[in-house]
């Protein structure tokens, strides 16, 4: 008999445990595209108000086609009798919209707040950071992985996925300054 949380509503954990990977899946690419916005932007030295706008418009449009996506997914079985109503799919979607929004505005927030501009980029990627791992860690609640490992690798693919966006971002900005 499982005893953690055992001052949970009983229907609390497999709840938890049944949008657990809508929540991940919003969640990190929130956080994921939101910070590409802003690295791919920085490394192409454009100022804090174009990172502002696309991540704005990145946090909702892209939340909105990822929470569709979503649903379309748990919508794509092979039969009728094994797919869930549109309603009941309609709830993971708005899971993932949510936890990509919310976790979107981490990174973001840097912008968000008075701070001097040299700061903002390394506050981003910092709170982007703390996050991937925090979110990664707290898989381990609902699963069988260690909080440390599971931390670790979603704070790992986010910084790589964060440093090619950078890397992209500079090297457009140095064709297209080369070829004006």
């Amino acid at each position: 008999m499982d005893t953690t949380r055992s001052d949970a509503a009983p229907g609390f954990r497999p709840t938890i445990q049944g949008y657990l990977p809508d929540v991940v899946y919003g969640a990190n690419d929130g956080i994921v595209t939101t910070l590409v916005v802003i690295a791919s932007v920085s490394g192409a030295a454009l100022t804090s108000t174009v990172i502002l706008v696309l991540g704005i418009a990145n946090l909702v449009a892209d939340g909105f086609s990822m929470g569709t996506s979503n649903v379309l997914s748990v919508r794509s079985t092979l039969t009728a009798a094994t797919r869930p109503p549109l309603r009941v799919a309609s709830r993971n979607g708005a899971v993932t919209f949510a936890a990509f929004v919310l976790a979107g505005l981490l990174p973001l927030s840097a912008y968000l707040v008075p701070l001097a501009e040299p700061v903002r980029l390394p506050a981003a990627c910092l709170l982007a950071a703390v996050a991937l791992f925090g979110i990664g860690a707290c898989r381990s609640l609902f699963s069988d992985r260690g909080w440390f490992v599971a931390g670790l690798e979603m704070l790992t693919l986010g910084t790589i996925a964060s440093l090619v966006a950078y890397a992209i971002g500079a090297a457009a900005a140095a064709l297209v300054g080369g070829a004006a």
